[in-house]
């Protein structure tokens, strides 16, 4: 099997008081501008806005405080990878030591489906929560979850 090699940072998780006020800020002050194309994260209860300084590449995802997602956004870091190596990460795992969020064994059938994108979430061995993207949905959908007949999680 070969060596699973990360994507680029997406985005981090950071909590505020309310996301609107806190991208205003972030644009008068650093050039933080809303990504147009993750815009509708924020359209659902309790999902972030996505600002970014660098046209989208990397992002900071803006979470309010007390949303129904708090338990697992304080420190979260997503990185964005392709469809291919999506795949290749879920057909190598379980990984010794590989954590899922909630500190059990991360396996192929921990993929979450967010509708906008497939993920995996797990966490480093100092309790840092890290998170896995792919916005290929349909390659995704054919490649593993249709391949293994897996039944996605979802969080919402």
């Amino acid at each position: 099997m070969s060596r699973f090699r990360m994507g680029s940072l997406h985005h981090m998780h950071l909590m505020v008081p309310e996301r609107y006020e806190a991208a205003r800020w972030y644009r008068e002050k650093l050039g933080f501008e809303i990504v147009e194309e993750h815009r509708g994260w924020a359209e659902v209860e309790g999902g972030p806005l996505h600002i970014s300084a660098d046209g989208g590449r990397s992002a900071l995802a803006l979470f309010e405080r007390g949303s129904h997602h708090d338990f697992r956004v304080e420190t979260a870091v997503a990185f964005r990878v392709s469809a291919e190596q999506f795949v290749q990460f879920a057909d190598g795992l379980p990984v010794a030591g590989l954590l899922g969020a909630g500190g059990e064994a991360l396996a192929r059938e921990s993929v979450v489906d967010h509708d906008l994108c497939y993920a995996y979430y797990f966490e480093d061995p100092y309790g840092n929560q890290l998170e896995l993207d792919c916005y290929d949905c349909d390659s995704v959908r054919r490649e593993l979850i249709e391949n293994h007949a897996i039944t996605p999680l979802r969080f919402c």
